[in-house]
């Protein structure tokens, strides 16, 4: 997943930040006016490492738009595609080849120009190493070459129509003069001193805080404005919900309960919000581990769990409860007639119906046991800070021990989380799902099975190692059209899968959360001027969002 990135993502695709219920602290907000810089949150996962590889599931946020940049710049509201370092493209119109034209005149942070020979060397790099391609789309490309220094042409096995996607607006290109250097994966090179194209460069580091500046090379004359970027540490949401408060972060995407009060209302001019849909929380389940690789515990578990308190106390109301489909609103005009009205029911007698069904019995201590006398006893993982997922946690794991399941809920570090997560050493675990311009790219980063791997090995986003053959081959009719009729059919087919067969959990329609200061700079993301997903780790849209900003009159 890169990111909410993200996580790796990409999915990674996008890092949320929650934070706790909390009462708003006295008194009126102070503003800090700093003209020339922005501070910046993206995570609340403690001190940084000096990681800065666009490839890497533990980058810094920012690294993927701010230094490395991709070909082509696709809003993942509306699906519009616009051309970046490609000054042009051409797929064709059977999806089974992609050419781009670099523009001229790009230069990488250190003067040297861009080329097309860095374009081929960073796919090279995709199908050298596997964990590198965070997408998976390399076993869809036959072969790549450069024609000359500013044109990249890509021929693929078969029909293709996310490569659009994948290729052009989501991989971030990397120096071959640079990278050359790098010994072995370069999926663990942390890449500490970056030569990006992108607007910034590493300005200085500390696992407190670090800065980037402009990068005086940058191929946008005149941009950007912001001066600065400042990105400092926080260890809970709650700490940086008390920063926002005081007007010390002029950009962050938190949960924050009661946002009116404890946010808006300090500063109604400047402070500003916006909520527009992201992805979905899934409670991820491993499938690949028992008792998850049975149907009737994945439904028992759907039925105990009660989304509406998931949503109004771990979410305050801004999640509302997921579609069993798995899809978002935004999406309705892919929903199967059938699922038109699904809904998500809580039903403690059918749960406990089904694990009897599955040969479990209910012990003197009301925890089920299977055949073999082991109790129904799981973890749940949860990343520590992560506030509102942890309450959520709390919140299914009482759901659950009251059908007989013992669950125990694991708060960890981030990166202690991710690693359990990628490598399938956990039972459940909650996190987010990877967003696109349409849900074949949620289902694919859930489900395909090119993006799993077995247990001890590194999944790219089929976290819960779902492996079909019939979910890999609607994911293939999606992907092998350009006819909308054929790719809406295929959605259809997926949609019954999640809800007959459960891979996941669906719990809640997650936001993307998004709030910022009106008080240094104007220009941002908003309902009337959506140009932009508006997370601070969305990517590349990061570095969109800041290209617009000018400052406040």
């Amino acid at each position: 997943m890169t990111n909410k990135a993200k996580i790796g993502m990409w999915f990674l695709p996008c890092l949320l930040i929650a934070s706790m219920l909390l009462t708003a602290c006295g008194g009126s907000a102070q503003t800090v006016h700093h003209k020339n810089y922005l501070t910046i949150v993206a995570n609340t996962g403690g001190d940084f490492t000096r990681n800065f590889n666009p490839y890497s599931p533990s980058v810094n946020t920012g690294t993927q738009g701010l230094i490395y940049e991709t070909l082509l710049y696709i809003n993942r509201l509306d699906n519009t595609t616009q051309p970046w370092l490609a000054s042009s493209y051409t797929l064709a119109s059977d999806a089974t080849s992609i050419k781009f034209t670099l523009r001229n005149g790009i230069k990488w942070s250190d003067n040297q120009p861009l080329t097309s020979a860095d374009v081929i060397f960073t796919l090279n790099l995709l199908k050298k190493y596997p964990a590198m391609d965070l997408n998976g789309m390399m076993p869809y490309i036959k072969n790549f070459s450069a024609p000359d220094a500013s044109t990249v042409q890509v021929n693929l096995n078969k029909s293709f129509y996310p490569i659009l996607w994948f290729l052009g607006g989501q991989t971030f290109i990397l120096p071959q003069h640079v990278w050359s250097k790098v010994k072995g994966d370069g999926s663990q090179y942390s890449d500490p001193n970056p030569v990006g194209t992108g607007p910034y460069i590493l300005k200085s580091f500390t696992p407190q805080l670090f800065v980037l500046s402009k990068n005086p090379n940058f191929w946008q004359p005149g941009k950007p404005i912001v001066n600065e970027l400042r990105y400092p540490a926080y260890n809970s949401n709650t700490s940086v919900e008390l920063a926002l408060q005081k007007g010390q972060i002029d950009w962050t995407n938190l949960y924050i309960p009661n946002i009116e009060k404890t946010y808006i209302n300090l500063d109604k001019a400047h402070n500003h919000y916006w909520f527009p849909s992201s992805d979905i929380v899934m409670l991820y389940l491993n499938t690949a581990k028992y008792p998850f690789n049975l149907l009737p515990v994945r439904q028992a578990i759907s039925y105990a769990i009660n989304r509406d308190s998931v949503s109004k106390i771990g979410e305050s109301g801004f999640e509302p409860p997921a579609n069993p489909t798995g899809l978002l609103n935004y999406a309705k005009s892919y929903t199967a007639p059938e699922y038109a009205n699904s809904a998500f029911t809580v039903n403690s007698t059918k749960a406990e119906q089904l694990l009897q069904s599955a040969g479990f019995t209910k012990g003197s201590d009301g925890i089920y046991v299977d055949k073999k006398g082991k109790k129904l006893s799981v973890g749940l993982n949860v990343v520590d800070g992560y506030t509102d997922y942890i309450t959520d946690c709390q919140l299914m794991s009482k759901d659950l021990q009251a059908i007989g399941i013992n669950v125990t809920v694991n708060t960890s570090a981030y990166d202690t989380f991710n690693s359990a997560l990628l490598n399938g050493q956990y039972d459940m675990a909650i996190l987010w799902t990877n967003p696109g311009p349409t849900p074949y790219y949620i289902y694919n980063g859930l489900l395909n099975s090119a993006n799993t791997a077995p247990i001890g090995q590194q999944a790219t986003s089929n976290y819960e190692r779902w492996n079909d053959p019939q979910t890999d081959k609607l994911l293939d009719q999606y992907a092998s059209t350009t006819d909308q009729a054929v790719q809406k059919q295929a959605i259809m087919g997926l949609e019954k899968i999640m809800v007959e067969q459960m891979p996941s959990v669906p719990l809640t329609a997650e936001p993307y959360w998004y709030e910022y200061s009106t008080a240094n700079y104007v220009g941002w993301p908003d309902a009337t001027h959506p140009y932009a997903a508006p997370g601070t780790a969305e990517t590349p849209e990061v570095e969109y969002v800041l290209l617009h900003l000018q400052p406040a009159s």
